[in-house]
């Protein structure tokens, strides 16, 4: 098995430390760093998570990867995020046709497309991907119109579906999945339920359920034993802290 991943990527750094006290001369708690985690994010989270499941991956992001950072700082007791900072998040890039033209897609056994909404996918490039192979999945954070109809399937957060399903035509509301945190994912009038865990950290988790949901999918072409497992992946991950691969 062979997947291509295309999107943005980012580097993830969690902070964990210790607030004790305030600063004396201004309202704030004092941060002493304890341990600090680092690992890549976003499109190359999807990647690692696939290549973990056992299959060959490809990857096309953009080449500012490694200047993009989302910093966390977290209380190391209860893993609560005291603040977040986000550099060269304006540095993307955009990903361009000729680019595209270059990528061999025949040699995939399907895409999975991680949209962050960042500048690097145009949605007129979206539109010519989702015709270049007969498996392409696309988890999106940008409204959904005619430019998603021809992906196979279309993964929403609960969040994201609300701000988009005034647009959905019924061509695109059989293609929808729903991830819905500890109520599992829906997808048309099936839902499919998660087991109660603690969840100490839901970071990355949308791209690990991206992630075996393609992956199971070519396996069983069967998108409710896709979802299950994608369920059961997303369920493993929420259990730790910071951005983890299955």
């Amino acid at each position: 098995m062979k997947i291509l991943v295309i999107g943005e990527t980012c580097k993830d750094i969690f902070h964990y430390g210790d607030c004790s006290r305030l600063c004396p001369d201004a309202p704030v708690p004092v941060f002493k760093l304890i341990s600090t985690k680092e690992n890549w994010g976003m499109a190359r989270n999807v990647e690692s998570n696939i290549h973990s499941l056992g299959s060959e991956v490809g990857l096309i992001t953009n080449r500012s990867a490694a200047t993009i950072t989302k910093i966390r700082y977290m209380d190391n007791r209860t893993n609560h995020m005291f603040l977040r900072v986000d550099e060269n998040d304006d540095e993307y890039g955009m990903l361009t046709e000729e680019e595209m033209e270059k990528v061999d897609f025949s040699q995939y056994d399907a895409v999975a497309v991680s949209d962050y909404n960042k500048g690097f996918l145009s949605e007129e490039i979206l539109k010519k991907i989702s015709l270049l192979h007969d498996i392409v999945l696309i988890d999106t954070k940008r409204v959904v119109g005619e430019w998603a109809e021809d992906f196979l399937f279309i993964k929403l957060n609960s969040k994201e579906h609300e701000s988009t399903k005034h647009t959905l035509t019924e061509k695109l509301i059989n293609k929808v999945i729903v991830t819905k945190g500890p109520q599992g994912a829906q997808h048309g009038e099936s839902l499919y339920p998660v087991p109660a865990v603690e969840v100490k950290d839901t970071s990355g988790a949308g791209d690990t359920f991206m992630a075996a949901l393609c992956f199971k999918y070519v396996e069983s072409r069967d998108i409710g034993t896709a979802i299950r497992f994608a369920n059961e992946c997303a369920t493993r991950v929420v259990q730790r802290r910071g951005v983890n691969i299955i």
